[in-house]
């Protein structure tokens, strides 16, 4: 059984709903998902003793929320080259956060991503919102 570690930042809660849904994905798969909101990450210990990671951030005005951006600076010297790994958040109008956030993992990090790319949602209560989450969560257990 792997241990996969969820970090998200949210502004209204959106982006917390998807990461608690992709939590679901990852136990339904038979693995162990940690959810934790981006302030309880204070440097790279946290981030250690973890098979797999998914971060997520809301879109806020075309960024992603800045204390997400802190912590892929802290993620940047955990030495997570190889592990698995996913991005996603909620979004309003444009959605650019979870592409950075994937893009950064990718290329900056050297993990090996999720094959579907990040997870872009309105929310997850939204139309089919629930099921992507969820799916999304057992393609990144799969990895494991």
């Amino acid at each position: 059984m792997g241990k996969i570690l969820i970090v998200f930042a949210t502004r209204s809660n959106e982006t917390k709903g998807i990461a608690d849904l992709i939590g679901e994905g990852i136990r339904m798969a038979g693995h162990e998902a940690d959810v934790k909101k981006v302030g309880e990450v204070k440097n790279e210990e946290n981030l250690k003793g973890y098979d797999g990671y998914v971060f997520g951030s809301a879109t806020y005005h075309g960024e992603m929320i800045s204390s997400m951006k802190q912590l892929l600076f802290i993620a940047e010297r955990a030495e997570l080259k190889g592990k698995p790994g996913g991005a996603f958040g909620a979004f309003g109008w444009s959605g650019e956060a979870p592409g950075r956030i994937f893009d950064t993992m990718a290329n900056i990090y050297g993990m090996s991503m999720v094959p579907a790319g990040p997870l872009m949602l309105k929310a997850g209560w939204v139309e089919g919102g629930m099921k992507a989450s969820q799916e999304y969560g057992k393609d990144i257990a799969a990895m494991i």
